[in-house]
């Protein structure tokens, strides 16, 4: 006998969104202490991706991290959309950001770029700066 699964798979099921509580790495002090949650746990994760070179460390997934290492020795004017591009595709790895937009980017000494950028979260909107040596 086949069992009768239809009204099983109608049931309306709910999905939960668990917290996103995590570890408080205090980054100047270089320790870990304590728990964050919602927007300051986002913006930990965001330093950690962006700090974090895609494909090097074998306890990440591939999806983890950015590619900025063959950045380095191109012109600025390849660096900065390819930039933004890479800097998008890494953050909107984590659910939790909805969109990453208005990048600035400032040149300086001719070896490095600055990046402004705002990432919207489902918690709120971050400022962020990233500087990449080219």
């Amino acid at each position: 006998m086949i069992p009768n699964t239809e009204d099983y798979l109608i049931e309306d099921f709910e999905v939960e969104v668990q917290p996103s509580k995590v570890h408080k790495a205090i980054l100047d002090d270089e320790i870990v202490m304590g728990f964050t949650d919602e927007l300051d746990a986002v913006k930990q994760a965001i330093y950690f991706i962006l700090n974090t070179e895609r494909y090097n460390y074998v306890i990440y997934t591939a999806s983890y991290g950015i590619e900025l290492s063959d950045l380095y020795g191109e012109h600025s004017s390849y660096v900065c959309p390819e930039l933004e591009r890479r800097i998008k595709e890494a953050l909107l790895q984590d659910d939790r950001i909805l969109d990453v937009n208005s990048f600035e980017f400032e040149i300086s000494n001719k070896d490095t770029v600055i990046t402004n950028f705002v990432v919207e979260t489902v918690f709120g909107n971050l400022e962020f700066e990233k500087v990449v040596n080219i």
